[in-house]
């Protein structure tokens, strides 16, 4: 059987389709395959063959032998020499089978059978090529609104952008053109369906890696980006060359490549911040555009107290959080705020607290302290100080000096 115009057919369908020929030859061998397999009762050893002309070939494997007993896997030596002169008993010889009309039901077998495993084909393919594309910026023309997000086309798929993966604020209209970040591409029944988001913080990072080509040429590096979509990103850059200014390249000239990725972004802010291996250094630097006067790292807890001005404490936080907030996810660090006044209140408290203790006059102690010094349990304490006419409630509550040591002489 020779399938007439084959070669262009094969020509035209990877073309309009992006299926890769090899895959279109698979799966008409494999609908031949199945078509025969039909005619000669599912036996399990028929193959077929397609040739590059169109040429279809059926043969049937059988083994050479001197006496036939399964006529459907054997076959006589002397035939079998007529194909292969130089057969040996125990020789496996194709021997072809191939039929002159499949009939009707064979040929729509094969039929049913190439238009799946095209399908199949082009599921794989469209597949792989978005696959490839996890992790990068693509774009997209907006169909209409759905339930639940946006149903966008991607070219050779359609998907839908998520109402959760959307910046806040932004509304789309049929036709729109619209960037977006490919999260992840799954296999599906109905094909491959792509997970795009234009509130992953990968989207800003990708944004950066199109305006600013220092960094595709690693003359910058993205380190760390923290982001709370349609309200404010920070993103951390290290400079790999002492001769460029990290934050400067990334804002351009006259501020034109950071304006282009705000743009994108929905006049989302954007804070360049320049990284540093000194932890202190990078969370000083990660709360810009507030000064910081010092930090102090708790590195069991790992903690970050930070200590700025009475003016800059504000700012310094940012509104609802936000500031401080974005700086702890970037660097990885807890940050607590404190106004460099405050601390020193602070400091003065703790200086009159300890000359307190020397001069032996702590006023008052917590229950649950002179219980662990007494060795009892708070409860006890509670009950023997209200016993004695002084309120304690709870194991925070205040006792005064005098009580502890009524409390101690009784116990003693």
């Amino acid at each position: 059987m020779k399938i007439d115009g084959f070669e262009k057919m094969l020509e035209q369908i990877h073309k309009e389709r992006g299926i890769p020929k090899e895959a279109l030859i698979d799966a008409i061998q494999a609908a031949i395959l199945s078509a025969c397999k039909k005619r000669f009762n599912d036996l399990e050893n028929i193959e077929a063959k397609l040739e590059p002309s169109g040429q279809a070939k059926v043969f049937m494997n059988k083994v050479a032998v001197s006496r036939v007993k399964d006529r459907d896997r054997e076959i006589n030596l002397k035939e079998a020499r007529k194909i292969k002169p130089k057969a040996k008993a125990g020789d496996e010889i194709k021997v072809d089978i191939t039929p002159s009309d499949f009939g009707r039901l064979a040929a729509q077998t094969a039929k049913q059978v190439v238009i799946q495993r095209i399908r199949e084909a082009e599921k794989q393919s469209a597949f792989d090529e978005f696959n490839a594309k996890s992790g990068e910026i693509i774009n997209g023309t907006v169909q209409r609104r759905e339930r639940g997000g946006y149903l966008v086309n991607l070219g050779r798929v359609e998907t839908l952008l998520a109402s959760s993966e959307q910046i806040p604020g932004e509304i789309y209209r049929p036709r729109d053109h619209i960037k977006l970040y490919v999260v992840e591409t799954r296999k599906t029944p109905k094909g491959p369906m792509v997970v795009v988001s234009r509130t992953h913080p990968g989207l800003v990072k990708k944004l950066f890696e199109l305006e600013v080509p220092e960094i595709s040429q690693n003359v910058l590096e993205i380190k760390a980006i923290a982001r709370e979509a349609g309200r404010r990103s920070k993103i951390a850059v290290l400079s790999n060359d002492s001769n460029v200014s990290a934050v400067g390249t990334c804002v351009g000239h006259m501020g034109t490549r950071i304006q282009n990725i705000v743009k994108e972004l929905g006049s989302e802010r954007v804070d360049i911040i320049e990284w540093n291996d000194d932890p202190k250094v990078f969370i000083a630097n990660s709360l810009s555009p507030a000064k910081v006067g010092g930090v102090k790292l708790n590195e069991e807890d790992h903690i970050a107290t930070v200590f700025v001005p009475e003016k800059q404490l504000s700012l310094a936080i940012g509104k609802e959080g936000q500031n401080v907030r974005l700086a702890a996810k970037l660097t990885g660090w807890k940050i607590d705020i404190i106004s460099e006044e405050e601390a020193e209140k602070g400091k003065g408290k703790d200086k009159e607290k300890d000359k307190n203790k020397e001069d032996g006059g702590e006023k008052t102690i917590k229950v649950h302290e002179v219980a662990k010094e007494l060795g009892i349990p708070s409860k006890e304490v509670i009950a023997k100080l209200n016993d004695m006419g002084v309120e304690a409630k709870a194991a925070t509550s205040n006792v005064p000096a005098d009580a502890k040591k009524k409390l101690e002489e009784e116990l003693n």
